[in-house]
């Protein structure tokens, strides 16, 4: 045998044995899981409704995992940056992700993708969700989704909708509808929700669809006029308000959601203990009540159907963004 093959076998022998502690290691580390803090990574600026979910479940698992649960935020690129950050994480259950619906969107929006979200990401569990609305300034004229139609209708073009900026959950849901009840309005972008928001109050622009989450001050307060829900029944918070279904447009099913999410390869005894926890968490009388502050609700979801929830939202945001025709701003 040439030294050659000894040096091929040498090198083989290397790699398996590296692998073979590193999954070693890893099972040992999995059965005294948690002994350090954990950190969830929240990709967005802190203060929004991503942000509270996390900050809201990192208490809940930090009493539940005896360990503390702290919330870091690494916002950029549309969710991207910290995302990226997570999935190329060390896989032990350490480093975590709340994920939403720009995690499924991303996937058809950004070319290249900088992570791939089906093989380097693996979803713990989905924790709660907030259906979608369309919401207007209280002195628009129309009070429901057909009366807004009809406007759009009469005058193709002259409506316009904010949103959260070129490829949001809010631009998508929009084009979605658009296609839907066949009509032409305008899309103006900003860097933000919250500045759509303030642009609806002062009568800058004229709708918005967004999550009942993002504006749960408003609602209650009375300060905008919301014309439907898209969602299969009506809001508790809205229970005068129509949705989009019993208003002639049952496709239009849109709703923010949340998740936690952690790299792929981390040790199944590790995933199913915080899927355990995250499950008995969002059950627990104090995260129900604060879901639903938020205007939302609490969801109690396996592995295996968080995962498979995330596959169906990718396709169904994907036809949404190739029908917009979206681009990264």
């Amino acid at each position: 045998m040439t030294n050659t093959h000894h040096t091929s076998i040498k090198r083989t022998l290397a790699l398996w044995l590296g692998g073979l502690l590193t999954l070693t290691s890893l099972h040992v580390a999995s059965q005294d899981y948690p002994n350090k803090p954990i950190k969830i990574i929240v990709p967005y600026s802190a203060g929004g409704s991503v942000d509270v979910i996390g900050r809201t479940l990192a208490q809940e698992l930090t009493q539940r995992l005896g360990q503390t649960v702290i919330v870091e935020n690494k916002a950029g690129a549309g969710s991207n940056l910290g995302s990226t950050f997570v999935a190329k994480s060390a896989p032990d259950g350490y480093t975590l992700l709340l994920t939403s619906p720009g995690n499924a969107i991303n996937v058809t929006l950004y070319n290249p993708m900088p992570y791939d979200v089906k093989t380097e990401l693996t979803k713990v569990a989905v924790v709660g969700r907030a259906p979608g609305i369309l919401l207007v300034n209280n002195n628009f004229p129309a009070n429901n989704v057909k009366e807004f139609v009809a406007m759009a209708k009469k005058s193709p073009g002259s409506l316009n909708f904010g949103s959260g900026g070129s490829g949001s959950s809010e631009h998508l849901a929009a084009e979605m509808f658009k296609t839907t009840a066949g009509i032409d309005i305008k899309h103006v972008p900003y860097k933000g929700g919250s500045a759509v928001i303030n642009d609806i109050l002062a009568g800058h622009v004229q709708a918005f669809f967004t999550n009942q989450a993002n504006v749960i001050g408003q609602i209650k307060a009375n300060t905008i006029k919301v014309l439907g829900v898209a969602s299969n029944q009506r809001s508790s918070l809205l229970p005068n308000v129509a949705t989009f279904a019993e208003q002639g447009y049952p496709e239009q099913q849109v709703s923010v959601w949340w998740g936690i999410a952690a790299p792929n390869k981390t040790p199944v005894a590790i995933l199913d203990r915080l899927n355990k926890e995250i499950v008995a968490a969002g059950a627990s009388a104090a995260m129900r009540a604060r879901i639903a502050e938020l205007g939302a609700e609490s969801i109690s979801t396996t592995r295996a159907q968080a995962n498979a929830f995330l596959d169906e939202e990718i396709i169904n945001w994907g036809k949404a963004v190739k029908t917009s025709n979206a681009q990264v701003n």
